[in-house]
């Protein structure tokens, strides 16, 4: 396969124009074409000399994604199975929101973190994407919007796989995101979740940016979040803790914790007494996630009194806290689900 153009860097571009003999402006005006026309093909960047375009036609791809499945909700929210060159799927969903639009990226075909409760691990990781693999399910996001007249005004990481251990392509994808020629996200409009890598968090607290942190956390102490989780064995949960604490205090930038709520598992008062215990002295919210029933797992949902009980104790002992709003529940929106009913069928 030829290399994917939105692999490539503004300055990349630049580059690339002068190595064939062009002036340095013609990288930012397929930047610009990419990004802010947002067209489809190299023919339709008109006012490069066509020796260029087919330059670029041949030596790169722009076809990154096809469509498999496409599914909208009732509440707008509308979720993409797409194919990439190698026959992998991943998942991409556009939410409606009061306040706009969300796309939520996946970053890895498949996920090796192993959570008991979560449909993106049931086959494990297959590879990572390139950067250019996550641009582009937000530049296709952009160019459906486009046909509304809307825009993408917010980006989270909490697709399918762990962004962290994909951690230099899902930088470069963040740079080109924010980037002010290109779509220019605000950076305060992004979110990246991690199950909790801990080298990866000190490195994000050093990169200097204002792009938001979640944690997925989904118990209070060690032993839980062994079962739960797995990657607890690798970075246990006070190293996790800790690295959260050196982020912090490196960005003053308040932390998201993801928390899914399993019937009968770590959905207990005394759970929510012992998660308060851990982040009343954190600047943090915490968003309670009713576990979604995946049919390979066994897992059961919260009662509606429940969630509800684990929220007042969080609020009573000073934790900022909600209940995450579910979308797109008729349409499998979850990480993973619409995949695997893809692989079930092949």
């Amino acid at each position: 396969m030829k290399p994917l153009i939105y692999d490539l860097t503004l300055e990349e571009l630049v580059e690339w124009a002068k190595d064939n003999g062009e002036p340095a402006f013609r990288g930012g005006q397929i930047f610009d074409w990419l990004y802010v026309k947002r067209v489809s093909d190299f023919d339709s960047m008109s006012n490069l000399p066509k020796s260029l375009r087919a330059k670029l036609d041949e030596q790169f791809s722009m076809n990154a994604l096809s469509e498999i499945t496409k599914l909208e909700s009732k509440d707008g929210t509308v979720k993409f199975l797409f194919g990439l060159h190698d026959d992998h799927a991943i998942e991409t969903v556009i939410m409606k929101h009061n306040y706009g639009n969300s796309v939520c990226v996946t970053t890895q075909v498949g996920c090796r973190i192993g959570c008991t409760f979560c449909a993106s691990t049931l086959g494990g990781l297959k590879r990572d994407l390139t950067a250019g693999e996550i641009v582009a399910q937000v530049v296709r996001s952009q160019q459906i919007l486009d046909a509304r007249g809307e825009r993408v005004s917010s980006i989270v990481i909490m697709g399918t796989g762990e962004p962290f251990e994909n951690y230099d392509a899902t930088m470069r994808f963040l740079r080109l995101m924010i980037h002010e020629k290109g779509l220019n996200i605000g950076q305060r409009h992004i979110t990246v979740s991690t199950s909790g890598i801990v080298p990866s968090i000190y490195k994000f607290a050093d990169e200097d940016t204002q792009i938001n942190l979640a944690i997925s956390i989904h118990a209070p102490n060690d032993a839980l979040r062994s079962k739960l989780m797995p990657v607890n064995r690798r970075y246990p949960f006070d190293e996790v803790m800790e690295s959260l604490r050196y982020y912090q205090a490196k960005t003053g930038r308040r932390i998201s914790f993801e928390y899914a709520l399993i019937g009968g598992v770590n959905d207990q008062p005394e759970h929510a007494e012992e998660l308060a215990g851990v982040l009343k002295h954190m600047l943090c919210h915490v968003n309670l996630i009713p576990v979604n029933h995946v049919p390979e797992r066994k897992y059961v949902r919260t009662s509606r009194n429940d969630i509800f009980q684990f929220q007042r104790i969080l609020a009573d002992q000073g934790v900022n806290v909600t209940i995450r709003r579910e979308q797109g529940h008729d349409i499998a929106a979850a990480c993973g689900q619409l995949r695997a009913k893809h692989m079930e069928l092949r």
